[in-house]
């Protein structure tokens, strides 16, 4: 079933920020329709589903990126360079989260979390212009030496640097 996500009022602190499930994107609340809390994800969650991700991303990077140019270097007796095969594979990773955070709002390191990346101003899915501004100044985040990650320490809301520019927070959905 999909779900849509409404938020309730602006996030000030992080445990005030509260969103509701709803089992359709355009149905307003009422008393007895049954929602889901969801409050934005802790630290420590968030830097494990990353951990996780990396796991998932040899995979990716395997099927989607290594067998093609290895198939075309054996087939064709040409391998690129290596700014090439970098952009390739960068991309590969940016078709990869940007479908899925502005498809599903969560990746399959974010489903075994329990995690979903949600458009700050109205609670839903990113937009795909979100997603593929997060995906980027994520990548900014990690070559500034983690800068914009280690951001949410001193984020009021703990968000990561690129969520706070690009409009988006990560929410833990409680289990049913």
């Amino acid at each position: 079933m999909q779900y849509a996500l409404e938020a309730v009022f602006a996030c000030p602190v992080k445990t005030a920020c509260v969103f509701f499930l709803m089992s359709s994107p355009d149905s307003v609340p009422s008393s007895g329709a049954p929602r889901q809390s969801a409050e934005l994800a802790s630290l420590r969650r968030r830097f494990a589903a990353m951990l996780y991700e990396l796991l998932l991303l040899v995979g990716v990077a395997a099927v989607c990126w290594l067998f093609p140019w290895m198939i075309m270097g054996m087939t064709l007796q040409w391998t690129p360079p290596g700014e090439v095969a970098l952009l390739d594979l960068l991309l590969v990773f940016g078709l990869y989260f940007v479908w899925y955070w502005q498809r599903h709002g969560q990746t399959l390191a974010m489903q075994t979390w329990r995690l979903k990346v949600l458009d700050r101003a109205s609670g839903r899915n990113p937009s795909p212009r979100q997603a593929l501004a997060r995906y980027g100044l994520a990548w900014l985040s990690l070559i500034a030496c983690g800068a914009g990650f280690l951001w949410a320490f001193i984020d009021r809301d703990r968000l990561f640097l690129h969520d706070r520019l690009c409009g988006c927070c990560v929410v833990w959905l409680a289990p049913r």
